[in-house]
């Protein structure tokens, strides 16, 4: 029997059975379905980390005030998350200087974030509010602007605006050229910030935040270092580490502050998002033992139904090795069948994923999105066609092995 028969022959054999066929593709379908979802969730959240960190930028260090290392969680590669709490020591133009030093950091910009009082049209609401030195908006921040422009060095009460805060925050719009309140005093509005660019900032010149808030000056929430060469990143963060312990009398045992990259938090999210995807789609994985079981059995009991026309095929001539191909190719059917059904669910799965969890997106978190790519849907069909496959192996050699004279007395 030629090739082209023996799949002509196990499409009809499975047509012939249509219920038991959709049972049997049934396990298949959700398994590859619930795999293609749980890890394009998984590689959507990898793929938005990356994005994030790249508008952060490669090449930029924060320093931070605090240090836990109750937090210091093996997952996130001996890497402590900074508590910055009422006790832990500000950071101050000594710790600017020790930054500004290192030979491979270009630039430093101080900041301090506070939550301030803001009012408008007689609404007031408080909002994170986060001045920065506008001499180096260009080194450290890349934002389109919906209008106006951003802070210049000669601005002085002046504000920055992202657009929820400015279209969605108060009842009246704010535009360019209004007035806002902030902590009683009166603040000229020069910029809005394109929509999804930190939609709930709301950016003052630094010099100004001494003068409306009881922060000491000269002391910052954060500072950030430019490098001039990002491939040694990891060099200067262990340089600059053991300069900020020696100007702040620390050790590791007391250590105050935290010194952070962009690559090392993406190391730190990506494992934990790894393990996560790895640990769902384990479980998913249990949907596709259930089907290869299903495929398993309903090729035992094809087998048992077909048993004389078993024995008729070997009778005329039919070889052990095509019975064998035979009922494999059937098999490696389901696997494929269920593979490509299985895909198109999990495709539609993802897109469900991705917009439930966007409607679920709060301000400030990282954005949730699911991405389905072409390896996933290969390797996808691949899997279900080899679990199927491998699913009628048994099957398929009880039937080989069947003698044609037993085949034919059977009843």
């Amino acid at each position: 029997m030629k090739l082209k028969d023996l799949f002509e022959l196990s499409i009809t054999n499975i047509t012939h059975r249509k219920l038991r066929a959709w049972l049997t593709l049934l396990g298949i379908i959700i398994g590859v379905a619930a795999l293609v979802s749980i890890i394009s969730l998984g590689e959507g959240m990898n793929t938005s980390v990356n994005a994030s960190l790249s508008d952060f930028g490669s090449d930029i260090l924060t320093l931070t005030p605090g240090y836990n290392k109750a937090t210091d969680f093996g997952g996130f590669r001996g890497k402590a998350i900074p508590i910055i709490d009422d006790d832990a020591p500000e950071l101050t133009k000594k710790d600017f200087l020790t930054l500004k030093k290192n030979s491979n950091v270009s630039a430093v910009m101080e900041s301090v974030s506070k939550s301030l009082e803001i009012e408008f049209m007689s609404q007031t609401s408080n909002i994170n509010v986060k001045a920065i030195n506008p001499q180096n908006w260009n080194d450290f921040l890349e934002y389109d602007f919906d209008s106006g422009r951003e802070l210049s060095v000669s601005d002085n009460y002046s504000v920055v605006l992202g657009h929820k805060i400015a279209n969605d925050r108060f009842d009246d719009v704010i535009t360019i050229g209004r007035k806002i309140m902030i902590e009683g005093e009166q603040f000229n509005v020069v910029g809005i910030l394109e929509e999804g660019e930190n939609d709930n900032a709301v950016l003052i010149p630094l010099d100004v935040v001494w003068s409306i808030t009881d922060n000491t000056k000269d002391t910052y929430s954060q500072l950030q270092a430019k490098l001039i060469n990002a491939e040694l990143t990891q060099e200067t963060v262990d340089e600059l580490d053991a300069a900020l312990m020696i100007s702040r009398k620390v050790n590791d045992k007391d250590k105050d502050f935290t010194l952070t990259s962009p690559l090392e938090m993406q190391e730190q999210i990506q494992s934990v998002t790894g393990t996560m995807t790895l640990f769902l789609a384990a479980i998913a994985a249990v949907s596709l033992i259930v089907g290869a079981v299903g495929i398993a059995n309903s090729m035992f009991t094809s087998v048992l139904e077909k048993i004389k026309e078993i024995g008729i095929m070997k009778a005329l001539g039919a070889t052990d090795g095509e019975v064998l191909k035979l009922f494999m190719i059937e098999s490696a059917l389901f696997g494929l069948v269920g593979g490509i059904i299985g895909v198109i669910f999990g495709i539609f799965g993802s897109v469900f994923l991705g917009f439930l969890m966007g409607g679920m997106n709060m301000p400030g978190r990282l954005a949730m999105t699911t991405l389905v790519t072409p390896q996933l849907i290969i390797i996808a069909i691949i899997l279900s066609t080899g679990i199927g496959f491998f699913s009628g192996v048994l099957p398929a050699r009880s039937a080989s092995k069947l003698k044609p004279i037993d085949a034919l007395r059977y009843e």
